[in-house]
C-alpha cells in the first residue's frame, strides 16, 4: 500500500508553516516533507512532528541563494566549500528531525559552461555528501528536474542520474524519482520504474502538466501506485503538488489510502 507524505512547502498554504503539520495529520497523513527547514529551529519543527505523530520523510540541503534564482550548488565549480558546509548544516537538522533521506540539488548550468567540469564537481561533491551522511544512516538523493520548470537545471534524465550514482559508488546515494518531472522530460514511467527501482531512494508525484492533484492530467496514477507496490518500494511517496483550491478539499484522490492507514 502506498505511503504518502504531504509536502508542506506546496500543500496547506492556507496555514502558517508550523501549523501545516497539524493540518496534514488531521487529514490522515503520517509523514511530511518540505523543501527547506532553515527558517525555523530544528527543535520547533521536531516538536510539531512529535505532537502530531508525524515522520519527517525528507528535506533539501541548503540550495545557495534561492531568492536570487539559485537552485542548488552541488554541481557548481568554485562552490565546493560552501557545498560541504551546506551538507553539514542539513545533517545537523536531520539528526534532530529523524529523516533518513536528504535531497541535494544539482544547480544550474549555462549553455556556454562546461558540462564535463560541472559533472566532475558534482561527482566529487556527491561522494562527500554520501560519506558524511553514512554515519547517521541517511541516504542522499539526487533528482532529475525538467527544464520547463527550472530552465538550465543540470540533471534532467533518470538514466543520467542512475549513471552518476553508479559512478560515485556509494550505497547510500540514490535517485529521487519525481514522476511529474520524468513525465515531462521522458515519459514511459512504468518502464523506468521497473528498470530503476533498485536505485530509487524516494518518489514524488503531481498531476501533469499543471502540477495539481494527481487525479487530473495525463498520468494514470492508480496504475502506477499498484506497480510501485508490486515492485516492492517501501518508502514514502511525497505529494509535491500545488492544490487547485483548498488542500484538504482536494484530497479525494488520496482518501482510500489515507483512510486505510488511519
Amino acid at each position: 500500500m502506498p505511503r504518502f507524505a504531504a509536502n508542506l512547502t506546496m500543500m496547506y498554504n492556507e496555514h502558517a508553516f508550523l501549523d501545516r503539520f497539524a493540518a496534514a495529520a488531521r487529514d490522515g497523513f503520517e509523514a511530511v516533507e518540505f523543501l527547506f527547514p532553515y527558517d525555523f529551529s530544528a527543535a520547533d519543527i521536531k516538536a510539531r512532528l512529535d505532537e502530531h505523530g508525524l515522520t519527517q520523510a525528507l528535506f533539501n540541503a541548503p540550495p545557495g541563494d534561492w531568492a536570487n534564482g539559485e537552485r542548488g550548488i552541488a554541481s557548481l565549480p568554485g562552490r565546493e566549500d560552501e557545498f560541504r558546509r551546506s551538507v553539514d548544516r542539513a545533517l545537523e537538522y536531520a539528526r534532530v528531525l529523524g529523516n533518513d533521506r536528504l535531497h541535494v540539488m544539482a544547480g544550474l548550468i549555462k549553455p556556454e559552461q562546461s558540462r564535463a567540469a560541472h559533472r566532475e564537481v558534482y561527482l566529487n561533491n556527491l561522494a562527500y555528501a554520501a560519506k558524511a551522511a553514512r554515519a547517521d544512516g541517511i541516504t542522499v538523493v539526487i533528482e532529475p528536474i525538467n527544464t520547463r520548470d527550472i530552465l538550465g537545471f543540470f540533471l534532467n534524465r533518470q538514466d543520467d542520474a542512475q549513471a552518476i550514482c553508479a559512478e560515485v559508488g556509494a550505497p547510500n546515494l540514490k535517485v529521487q524519482f519525481d514522476l511529474y518531472h520524468c513525465q515531462i522530460v521522458e515519459g514511459d514511467l512504468a518502464v523506468k520504474l521497473k528498470r530503476d527501482m533498485a536505485g530509487i531512494g524516494h518518489i514524488q508525484i503531481a498531476g501533469v502538466p499543471e502540477r495539481h492533484e494527481p487525479d487530473i492530467g495525463e498520468v494514470n496514477y492508480p496504475y502506477l501506485f499498484a506497480l510501485i507496490d508490486e515492485l516492492g518500494y517501501a518508502g514514502w511517496i511525497g505529494c509535491e503538488y500545488r492544490p487547485r483550491a483548498g488542500t484538504s478539499e482536494g484530497l479525494g484522490w488520496a482518501k482510500p489510502w489515507l483512510k486505510a492507514r488511519a
